[in-house]
């Protein structure tokens, strides 16, 4: 079996974290998803709603697909990297084949992360185009690995969680319907998140 392991801070997570999710299933690039949320301990992350809130919306949105799960394992007190996560996947799933999803914007300085070059050598790398990033610059800089790195044919938007939660702060929770699922937009009222 082929997993994908999504890593990001899913704060909130939208409708195209579900798009993609479910078309990288639908094309065969990987049979099931694990969702990873970023621990709040992440230096790089400073405006992330509490653990247990990013967690539970990505329950919502991941019971719905049997072929989708979430996953606490960064949710830690300490900062935990892709590399470990990767490791803790392989061990659990020690017969299957580890796909990390990430985008080009991260492709494009994964060697500069805690143990990127291993990270390219020893799993697959699918990669969602993303910003406009020039997909065949980042091959060559990392053509010692491109037989790693497959790029998924993943048309996006421009869905970011950062414009999502200044809509919420604004009040304009009518615009958030093309943006979120309605359990989730029930959920941040419900919680009052992202208001301040």
């Amino acid at each position: 079996m082929k997993i994908g392991i999504f890593g990001g801070s899913f704060n909130p997570p939208h409708k195209m974290h579900i798009k993609i999710a479910q078309k990288l299933i639908k094309q065969h690039y990987v049979d099931k998803i694990i969702f990873v949320p970023t621990g709040s301990k992440y230096e790089y992350k400073t405006n992330l709603v509490a653990d247990k809130h990013r967690l539970e919306m990505l329950k919502i949105i991941t019971s719905k697909d049997d072929k989708m799960d979430v996953s606490n394992y960064e949710l830690k007190d300490k900062v935990v990297y892709t590399c470990e996560t990767l490791k803790y996947f392989k061990q659990l799933y020690n017969s299957d084949e580890i796909y990390f999803i990430c985008g080009t914007d991260n492709l494009s300085y994964i060697d500069k992360w805690k143990n990127g070059l291993e990270i390219l050598s020893n799993y697959k790398i699918l990669v969602i185009n993303r910003n406009g990033n020039e997909i065949n610059e980042l091959l060559k800089k990392y053509n010692k690995y491109v037989k790693n790195i497959i790029v998924a044919n993943i048309p996006l938007n421009d869905m970011s969680s950062t414009n999502i939660r200044l809509l919420i702060k604004q009040n304009n929770i009518n615009d958030l319907n093309k943006y979120l699922e309605q359990d989730i937009i029930d959920y941040i009222k419900k919680e009052k998140l992202y208001i301040n």
